[in-house]
């Protein structure tokens, strides 16, 4: 799906010993991919180098497209993009905000087809009652799910989230998950997302990605060839249990740190 060839950065010039990542290779899969590591593995500087955003050196390609040559409206076409952000400024509802997310697509009006797809999408967010509240009342959680459901609207071919589970409590967190599930399924679309909760990527990933501290690919695979105890110890510094459920899907129980206090 997308492939990173010899990927090499740095937020500043010059510096090799302060290289985000250096000659990085990778290749994500079709379907649900979920970015693992610890704070300041470079997951979202990965996700920015994907979309365009940075100055990096090497090759990024969706098949065998090259993305690194592509233009922003290209760039944009195939690929929806949510960073990390919080917005509480917005004189828009939530139906006007989402349905700017369709803006590529609009014309001088706005077609039945684009309501039809900006409703299903807030019915499958579980946020439809949101539609005519001003986006400035909601909570930070709704407000997160409404950036979600513009995001979604785009109908790309790929969709980079950034920790989109930040703010939400767990119901709308396996929610959320879960759409992201059926997307996949029913779409065909191909999802890049980065998350911290170990537990929600093992049973929701179909393929999981762990970037260790110096912005090295630790390891990627299905889940449970990915999530283990020496994995948990290395790359995070935990010891931990790791055992199976009913589905044979990995549960990660933290028992303590490594270091000694």
């Amino acid at each position: 799906m997308i492939t990173l060839k010899n990927l090499s950065f740095s937020y500043r010039k010059n510096k090799k010993s302060d290289k985000i990542f250096d000659g990085l290779n990778l290749n994500f899969e079709k379907g649900l991919n979920v970015i693992l590591g610890p704070n300041g593995a470079g997951k979202s500087t990965l996700l920015k180098s994907i979309f365009g955003l940075l100055n990096y050196h090497g090759n990024i390609l969706y098949g065998h497209e090259s993305i690194t040559s592509m233009n922003t409206e290209e760039k944009t076409k195939l690929m929806s993009y949510l960073p990390q952000m919080d917005v509480d400024l917005s004189t828009l509802t939530v139906l006007e905000m989402v349905i700017l997310g369709r803006l590529p697509e609009l014309g001088h009006r706005i077609a039945d087809e684009d309501l039809d797809i900006v409703m299903d999408t807030l019915e499958a967010l579980n946020i439809s009652d949101l539609a005519t509240r001003s986006f400035s009342e909601l909570s930070g959680g709704q407000k997160k799910l409404v950036f979600i459901a513009q995001t979604l609207v785009r109908k790309p071919k790929v969709i980079l989230l950034d920790e989109p589970i930040n703010s939400l409590d767990l119901q709308k967190q396996l929610e959320l998950c879960q759409l992201l599930q059926k997307i996949v399924d029913r779409q065909k679309v191909d999802i890049i997302v980065v998350l911290h909760d170990i537990n929600l990527a093992s049973r929701y990933a179909g393929h999981i990605v762990v970037m260790d501290e110096k912005g090295s690919l630790y390891n990627k695979g299905k889940p449970k060839e990915v999530i283990t105890p020496l994995m948990l110890k290395e790359v995070y510094g935990v010891i931990a249990n790791v055992t199976y459920d009913e589905k044979d899907i990995p549960v990660v129980s933290p028992i303590c740190s490594v270091r000694e206090f």
